[in-house]
């Protein structure tokens, strides 16, 4: 059995999302950003020597300046490919909410009960401000909640 190229991965992913109304799409292509990114080779390896010599304060910089500005980096090209006749501020604004989005559901993610009731309490609490979603996407937001919280 052969391995899949980096584009026939990339492809795959995007040929996923493509199948979704572009609200989805960005969600579903932003929360596989770590992955994209592999598959794209970044961080390059120069990357990641300066990524380590940061500060944890320069870090959260980064970090909050990657969220602030996802929108015009490369999600942009992969929501692109996913909804290729979309317009391209309904795009940027698709990421945008992708990841107000996620940061919502963080945000009210506290563990003060029964673990899974904690993910869905966070995740339904989002949804209130971000009511625009497929369930399966407030199902995948709640999957990604609680991997991420384990």
């Amino acid at each position: 059995m052969g391995t899949q190229s980096a584009e026939d991965e990339l492809s795959a992913i995007i040929a996923g999302a493509a199948k979704q109304p572009l609200l989805d799409a960005a969600y579903a292509l932003w929360r596989q950003r770590y992955r994209l990114e592999t598959i794209a080779g970044r961080p390059t390896a120069e990357e990641v020597r300066v990524n380590r010599t940061f500060s944890p304060e320069q870090f959260i910089i980064q970090y909050r300046h990657e969220r602030a500005h996802a929108h015009e980096g490369p999600m942009f090209g992969y929501v692109k490919r996913a909804h290729p006749r979309a317009d391209d501020d309904a795009i940027r604004q698709a990421i945008i909410t992708a990841v107000k989005f996620e940061d919502a559901y963080n945000k009210h993610f506290d563990w003060n009960a029964d673990f899974e009731d904690c993910v869905a309490r966070a995740v339904k609490q989002a949804a209130r401000k971000y009511p625009h979603y497929l369930e399966t996407t407030y199902r995948d937001a709640r999957n990604d909640l609680a991997y991420y919280m384990k």
